[in-house]
């Protein structure tokens, strides 16, 4: 034995499959309840979004995206989650701008008011996803619960099983729950194989996953014009696009701080969040009724076009979307930044195709999305996940692994999107 081979050390033993066996029911169960409950928030929203932007302006005889429609709804959803954080107990959970993915377990008095003050926001209008709120929503019952049917189990399980479950969900896999688990794992001292780690967490998101699969049928795919093999236009083309899409994500990253003191100094979310709602409607006003909501739907309906608006048009929706989130985030209102950042991605991308038309839309696209995710959520393998499924075409992994590196050296090290307590950003 040679003194380098000695001093490799020793693999950590495998977990053996009785000691797995027992996990799997209890990761099916969160998996299942942690997925219905998302689809069922999700469905709520959906109505009363049909009732505030569709029955009601119509019963008025006002425009559905008219100016005085968007300005006034966007207020008073304001108002009503201004409400909800004020009044309902737990006040709707902590500020969201210092909380991402990773949520705290809460207590149980916190999340009806979460759930309210989400539901509220989804059908409103604001520029942000369900994905963080019905996440910490999942972890706290799953905590509760599990601490009570199931004492024995490490308290620490639930919370991982939650969270896998929900992302499993929301896109109708568990890829993307594996590969956050196994990049979060990267940066801790865990006992045996990493898939003896993920095996619980894997099951219940491929619950989730499924059971959104079987109810509701998501996908992500944009339909652009199919993209055959890569040359070497194209790489320039990706290299450029998302090194552009991170700087974009970064300059609201280096504004956050900025604009949520800003919104602090109001000291009261029936004065905050009315606020963040008049800016939101002006915003709206001047991007369109597209830059509205967390933007899935609205992706769609740029992409079964992408040759239907202006450069300066996507420009401009690239823009306010942008700052429709960074201004939702600020003031209070409780939601996500994956979906939104996606809207600003493909209409970035967009942008670029309109610009140079010997850019492929799903090129610009789908490296513009990486860009600004890298920037906003400073997750590597999701960013690359999430700008892949957009594409339905095995060939643009490549350009995605090559473009990710140039965007990975402008983001990292730099100022996160969510803050401490008491306001400073997280590095």
């Amino acid at each position: 034995m040679t003194q380098d081979t000695a001093r490799q050390p020793l693999p950590s033993p495998a977990t053996p499959a009785r000691v797995l066996l027992p996990a799997i029911l209890p990761a099916l169960v969160v998996g299942v309840l942690a997925s219905l409950l998302l689809l069922l928030v999700s469905e709520l929203a959906e109505q009363l979004q049909s009732v505030l932007w569709g029955n009601l302006p119509d019963a008025l005889g006002v425009g559905r995206y008219s100016v005085l429609w968007m300005v006034t709804m966007l207020t008073a959803t304001g108002l009503a989650v201004g409400l909800v954080v004020w009044k309902v107990p737990g006040h709707a959970g902590p500020d969201p701008a210092t909380t991402g993915l990773d949520a705290p377990v809460l207590p149980p008095v916190v999340l009806p008011g979460l759930l309210l003050a989400t539901m509220l926001m989804l059908a409103g209008g604001p520029s942000l996803g369900p994905e963080n709120p019905i996440i910490a929503v999942n972890v706290g019952l799953a905590y509760w619960l599990g601490r009570r049917l199931l004492p024995r189990a490490p308290g620490r399980v639930w919370p991982v099983l939650a969270e896998a479950a929900t992302i499993g969900a929301l896109f109708g896999t568990p890829v993307a729950a594996a590969l956050l688990i196994s990049e979060a794992l990267a940066g801790r001292r865990t006992e045996g194989p990493l898939w003896d780690n993920v095996f619980a967490p894997l099951v219940a998101a491929a619950a989730g996953a499924m059971t959104a699969t079987l109810v509701a049928h998501p996908s992500f795919d944009l339909g652009l014009p199919p993209f055959g093999q890569p040359g070497w236009g194209d790489l320039l083309s990706a290299v450029v696009i998302a090194s552009v899409g991170a700087l974009l994500g970064m300059a609201a990253v280096r504004a956050f701080p900025y604009v949520h003191g800003a919104f602090a100094r109001l000291r009261h979310p029936m004065l905050a969040l009315p606020a963040g709602g008049v800016v939101l409607g002006l915003l709206a006003a001047l991007g369109g009724h597209l830059t509205l909501f967390k933007g899935l739907d609205e992706v769609g309906e740029l992409a079964h076009d992408p040759d239907g608006w202006t450069a300066g048009e996507f420009a401009t929706m690239t823009v306010v979307k942008l700052a429709a989130l960074l201004v939702a985030t600020s003031c209070g209102f409780r939601g996500g930044r994956i979906f939104p950042a996606v809207f600003v991605g493909v209409t970035l991308g967009l942008t670029a195709h309109a610009v140079v038309p010997a850019v492929h839309p799903a090129v610009g696209v789908a490296t513009a999305v990486l860009g600004v995710l890298l920037a906003i959520t400073r997750q590597g393998w999701v960013s690359l996940f999430v700008a892949a499924v957009l594409i339905s075409s095995p060939a643009i992994l490549a350009l995605l692994c090559i473009a990710s590196l140039p965007a990975w050296l402008l983001v990292t090290g730099r100022p996160q999107m969510q803050l401490r307590e008491d306001g400073r950003a997280i590095r």
